[in-house]
């Protein structure tokens, strides 16, 4: 069963966005999926490794987009990117260092804040596209 399913709720109103959003969800979906069948550990998957590499190219998408359109949040949002990537990396480094780290714990803390975030910060930013043209 999906960590995280797809639902229109979840769209921010820019199509460009909402697919990449949708990626995130199904990358994070496999790494629920993988940790489930006891594939590994979490920080050594592969799929937690695509879910960083791609979340990385995601954020680099939305804040090129917010620069070029002037967005009145872009420092806010920045920031939230920022200390989800920090948050990450400390996971990364405490389960490096023999720290056991419940994936249930993980998994429940990347649905959250990616519910959260698109829910209310992407959401913002879509209402915000909107108003320029950008559907």
């Amino acid at each position: 069963m999906p960590i995280m399913p797809w639902s229109d709720m979840l769209s921010v109103g820019v199509a460009s966005i909402d697919q990449q959003h949708r990626i995130l969800v199904g990358i994070l979906n496999e790494l629920g999926d993988s940790m489930e069948a006891g594939i590994g550990t979490w920080d050594e998957s592969v799929a937690m490794t695509r879910l960083v590499d791609y979340t990385e190219s995601h954020f680099a998408f939305e804040e090129a987009l917010m620069r070029r359109v002037g967005y009145a949040d872009l420092d806010a949002h920045e920031q939230e990117h920022r200390l989800l990537f920090q948050q990450v990396a400390d996971l990364m480094a405490r389960s490096t260092s023999g720290e056991r780290l419940g994936t249930q714990a993980l998994l429940v803390f990347l649905r959250d804040w990616l519910t959260s975030h698109i829910m209310g910060t992407d959401r913002a930013l879509g209402l915000s596209l909107n108003r320029v043209g950008m559907r």
